[in-house]
């Protein structure tokens, strides 16, 4: 009998091929979504010194603060003539998703030590979907550290190579790269407008986005439409019968 199961021992110890094959189309994938996703660093390095930051702002303002939305949203506030107040508000604002992006992958992430503080600097709308799409726990970590770590490095090269141009550049609407930035914030919110009560507060803020811009300082504008997804949230849904239990809704949204 030990011969025996000496002998198996070591097929048993042989990695599945297809589990094999799945880590690498996912470690594949997620070097496609870094560098698709770093691309639009040339905007926001450019963006950033045309509105008066310096190469070495911009990057350390890349590196550190590391959430695509909310650095273009800083910039924009700056470049708008808005206080660093609101910027920094504006860029809070956006960045708290993450934080519940945190607290959905914590039981399948590192949550202490060095690959605990890069977990959490890792965390953006890449890393946290491709994890997602894991159906394993291993699958999941692959799935976060390769988007994570290629959005980073590829995110602040391109960051750079922006920020060195953008300093040659007079007006960056003329190469279209201001409207890089809500291109972006349109592909983030397209996939998530799947249900009327969605579409109705995304329209809703922007009207209140709007209506608020030419009375409010660059930078509140933002915030209030925020307040109006805020509000939405506290009211009674929609998905509730009068005087009966509530209705349970079923997300069709699958990750991406």
């Amino acid at each position: 009998m030990s011969r025996i199961m000496t002998s198996t021992s070591p097929l048993a110890a042989q990695p599945d091929p297809s589990a094999v094959g799945r880590l690498g189309t996912i470690r594949r994938t997620g070097l496609s979504i870094g560098v698709a996703t770093g691309l639009y660093g040339i905007s926001f390095g450019a963006l950033a010194t045309a509105s008066g930051l310096d190469v070495w702002q911009a990057m350390v303002l890349s590196a550190v603060m590391f959430t695509g939305g909310s650095q273009f949203a800083f910039i924009g506030v700056v470049g708008g003539g808005g206080s660093a107040i609101g910027a920094a508000l504006a860029a809070v604002l956006l960045g708290i998703r993450n934080t519940l992006y945190g607290l959905v992958l914590a039981p399948s992430l590192p949550r202490t030590g060095v690959r605990g503080i890069a977990r959490a600097h890792l965390t953006i709308d890449e890393s946290a979907a491709l994890a997602a799409s894991g159906t394993t726990t291993e699958e999941k970590r692959a799935g976060f550290w390769a988007a994570g770590v290629w959005v980073y490095v590829f995110w602040n090269l391109f960051s750079l190579l922006g920020a060195l141009a953008g300093q040659y550049v007079a007006d960056p609407s003329a190469w279209g790269l201001d409207a890089a930035a809500a291109a972006a914030f349109i592909a983030l919110l397209w996939p998530r407008l799947r249900s009327r009560d969605a579409v109705a507060i995304a329209v809703a803020a922007a009207v209140v986005a709007l209506v608020t811009t030419p009375m409010l300082p660059a930078g509140l504008p933002v915030l209030a439409a925020a307040a109006v997804a805020v509000v939405a949230g506290l009211l009674p849904s929609s998905g509730r019968r009068a005087g009966g239990p509530p209705t349970r809704i079923i997300s069709k949204e699958v990750p991406r």
